[in-house]
C-alpha cells in the first residue's frame, strides 16, 4: 500500500505545532492543537472539492488544498514571538502577538468553514470537530482579548474576505486554498497595520521610517493589480494608448499617493531620506553595486537560455539545475547584506518585490513596450506551479528569503537575531536548491509516494549544517550558545516537510524553520 503523502505532511507539521506548544505553554498553545485537528479534518475536503471541481473558485491543479500546512503559519509565529516578549516583559507587544495568533487562527477557521458549507453532502464528523475546536478558540479568544483588539481581528478579516473575492476571481488557478489563506491573509494583515498607523500617525514621529516603506509598496501593488485588472476586462490593454494610460496611472498612483502616504507616516520626504540612507556609508554604496552586477548576471541568464531556446525546439524549457541557478544567486545576494547591512537588505527587498511585480503586470497585461518580451524571457522558466494567468514563482523565491529579513527587527527578538534573518537563505536558497539538484542528478531512493529522494533531503540538511558554519564565521552577531541540536532538529523537520508538500514550498519553508529557531 502506497504512504500517502498528505499524511506525511501532515504528521510533519503536527510536530513542528507540538514543540511551538511545548515551548509556549498556554491557553493559546492549545488552541493551536484544536486548530491543527480540524484544519486536518477540513483538508480533506478541501482536497475532495478540489478534486470533482465542486469548489467555488479554481485552484491551482496537480496539489492538494494545503490547508493545515497554511493555516499553522500565522498562529505559530504570533506564539513564538509571544514567548520572546514574555522572556522580555514587553507587554505592548506581548498583546500584539496574541492579536497576530488569534488573526491566524480566525482566518483558517473561516477557510474551513467556507469548505463545509459548500461540502454534498455535509460532512457530519468534520462538522463536530470543527465546531469543538472553533467553540474552543472562540472562549480562548473571549477570555484573553480586549474590545479594541477583537474589533482589529474582524477588520483583517473583512479585508481578506473582500480580496479574496476579487482577487481568487481574477486570478483561477493561482493558488491552492491554503496558498490563498497564506498570501491573502499576510496581505490584509499588512493593508491593516498600515491604516491603523496612518490614523495614529501623529504618534509615531520616533518611528523607523524604514518599517513603513513595506506596507505601502503591498498596498500600492494591490490596488494598482485590481484597478487595471477591472479595467482590462472592459477594454483592450495590448494598443500604446492603454500603455500609455497604465504607465501614467501608475505615476500619478505613486507620486499622487503613496509618496505624501510615506511622508505622512515617517515624517521625511521618502526620495530625500532615501538619498541620505544610501549615501551614509560606503558599505552600502559597495553593496549597491554589487547588487547591480549580481542582477545584470541574472538578465544574462535568462538571455542565455532564450538563446538556445530561439536556435533549437520552441517547446525547450529550463532545466531544474538552470533554474537553481536563480537560488544561488538569490545566496549570494542575501547572504552579504544580511551580514553587513541588514537595514540596506530589508529595503532592498522591498524595491525588488515591487519590481518584481510590476514587471508581472506588465507581462500579464502585455503593456507596451516590454509587455511582449518579458512574456517571452519569462516563458521558458514555467513549472507546473505557474498555471494561472500569473507568473509568480520568482516572486515567491524574494518572498521566501525576504520574509525573514522583514519579520526580525521585531523589539521582542535579541539584537541581531541570531539565525532568524538567515531562514529564507537557508531553507530555499541552500537546503531546497541542494535537494533539487542532487536530488534529481544523483538520487535513487524515493520518498515513499513522492517523487523527492533520500539522497536530496539528505544533502538538503548536510548543506544547511554547513552554511549555519559558515554564517557563524562570517557574521560575528550570531551566538547560538547551546541550541545547535535544536538547529539540526528544526532544519531536518523542514527538509522532510520538503519532500512531502505539494504546496509552494519557497514561501512555506523558510515560514516554519523561521518559527522553529525563533523558540
Amino acid at each position: 500500500m502506497q504512504l500517502d503523502p498528505v499524511l506525511v505532511e501532515s504528521a510533519v507539521v503536527f510536530s513542528m505545532v507540538i514543540c511551538v506548544h511545548c515551548a509556549v505553554w498556554s491557553q493559546l498553545s492549545w488552541c493551536c492543537i484544536a486548530l491543527a485537528i480540524q484544519a486536518f479534518y477540513v483538508q480533506h475536503k478541501w482536497d475532495r472539492l478540489i478534486r470533482t471541481g465542486a469548489a467555488v473558485f479554481q485552484f491551482r491543479p496537480s496539489a492538494n488544498s494545503g490547508v493545515l500546512p497554511a493555516s499553522m503559519v500565522l498562529p505559530l509565529l504570533g506564539l513564538a514571538l509571544r514567548g520572546h516578549c514574555i522572556a522580555v516583559g514587553n507587554v505592548h507587544m506581548e498583546r500584539f502577538t496574541m492579536v497576530v495568533t488569534v488573526i491566524g487562527m480566525m482566518l483558517a477557521l473561516f477557510l474551513s468553514l467556507i469548505a463545509l458549507g459548500i461540502t454534498r453532502p455535509v460532512p457530519t464528523n468534520t462538522c463536530v470537530i470543527a465546531g469543538i475546536a472553533s467553540s474552543a478558540i472562540l472562549y480562548t479568544v473571549k477570555q484573553t482579548l480586549t474590545v479594541s483588539e477583537v474589533i482589529e481581528v474582524l477588520e483583517v478579516l473583512l479585508i481578506f474576505v473582500f480580496l479574496s473575492l476579487i482577487l481568487l476571481y481574477l486570478l483561477p488557478r493561482c493558488f491552492t486554498p491554503g496558498e490563498a489563506l497564506l498570501i491573502l491573509g499576510g496581505i490584509s494583515f499588512i493593508i491593516n497595520q498600515l491604516i491603523k498607523r496612518s490614523l495614529s500617525s501623529s504618534g509615531n514621529a520616533n518611528a523607523d521610517p524604514l518599517t513603513y516603506f513595506l506596507p505601502v509598496a503591498v498596498l500600492g501593488l494591490v490596488l494598482l493589480g485590481i484597478f487595471f485588472a477591472l479595467l482590462f476586462v472592459f477594454m483592450e490593454s495590448e494598443t500604446w494608448s492603454a500603455s500609455l494610460f497604465f504607465h501614467t496611472m501608475t505615476g500619478v498612483l505613486g507620486l499622487g499617493l503613496l509618496v505624501p502616504w510615506l511622508s505622512l507616516l515617517t515624517k521625511h520626504h521618502p526620495i530625500t531620506w532615501l538619498m541620505h540612507f544610501i549615501t551614509e556609508t560606503n558599505t552600502r554604496l559597495w553593496l549597491i553595486g554589487y547588487w547591480a552586477a549580481l542582477s545584470l548576471l541574472a538578465v544574462a541568464v535568462v538571455m542565455h537560455q532564450n538563446s538556445h531556446r530561439s536556435a533549437g525546439s520552441k517547446k525547450h524549457q529550463a532545466s531544474t539545475t538552470v533554474r537553481k541557478y536563480f537560488h544561488l544567486l538569490t545566496v549570494l545576494t542575501f547572504a552579504p547584506g544580511l551580514a553587513l547591512d541588514r537595514a540596506l537588505l530589508h529595503l532592498a527587498a522591498v524595491g525588488c518585490l515591487s519590481v518584481f511585480v510590476f514587471l508581472e503586470f506588465i507581462r500579464c497585461f502585455r503593456i507596451r513596450p516590454l509587455g511582449a518580451p518579458v512574456r517571452r524571457l519569462l516563458t521558458l522558466f514555467l513549472d507546473e506551479r505557474d498555471s494561472g494567468p500569473l507568473i509568480l514563482t520568482h516572486i515567491y523565491l524574494l518572498l521566501g528569503v525576504a520574509l525573514p529579513v522583514w519579520l526580525t527587527p521585531a523589539s521582542c527578538i535579541p539584537k541581531g537575531g541570531g539565525l532568524l534573518p538567515y531562514a529564507g537563505v537557508l531553507a530555499v536558497g541552500v537546503g531546497d536548491t541542494v535537494a533539487s539538484v542532487f536530488g534529481s542528478t544523483v538520487g535513487e531512493i524515493r520518498w515513499p509516494g513522492t517523487k523527492k529522494t533520500f539522497e536530496g533531503t539528505a544533502t538538503s540538511v548536510f548543506a544547511q549544517i554547513i552554511a549555519v558554519v559558515v554564517f557563524l564565521i562570517a557574521d560575528s552577531s550570531i551566538n547560538l550558545n547551546a541550541s545547535y541540536s535544536w538547529v539540526v532538529g528544526s532544519i531536518t523537520m523542514v527538509a522532510m516537510l520538503e519532500a512531502y508538500t505539494s504546496q509552494i514550498d519557497n514561501l512555506l519553508l523558510p515560514l516554519y524553520l523561521y518559527i522553529l529557531l525563533m523558540i
